[in-house]
């Protein structure tokens, strides 16, 4: 079993869901909004498809409620 941590930023209500990795930085923009968990569902969603790894193989560590989380990915 790989695992990989990944420090994240999290732009919620944005027009487009998009992972993107410049200059060592992290961004995941989702539509969703930051209430009832419904922005970190959806950014993990978004990292499970870059990664190409089941939902339920994204984990956030750290960061529930802000926009800055620390990831992990099991099984790449």
């Amino acid at each position: 079993m790989v695992k990989m941590k990944l420090t994240v930023k999290v732009c919620p209500r944005s027009s487009r869901e998009e992972f993107i990795e410049k200059d060592g930085l992290i961004k995941v923009y989702v539509k969703a909004a930051p209430t009832d968990g419904k922005a970190n569902k959806a950014a993990l969603g978004v990292i499970a498809k870059k990664f190409k790894v089941a939902k339920k193989d994204v984990r956030i560590v750290t960061g529930k409620s802000g926009r800055n989380k620390i990831v992990e990915v099991i099984d790449l």
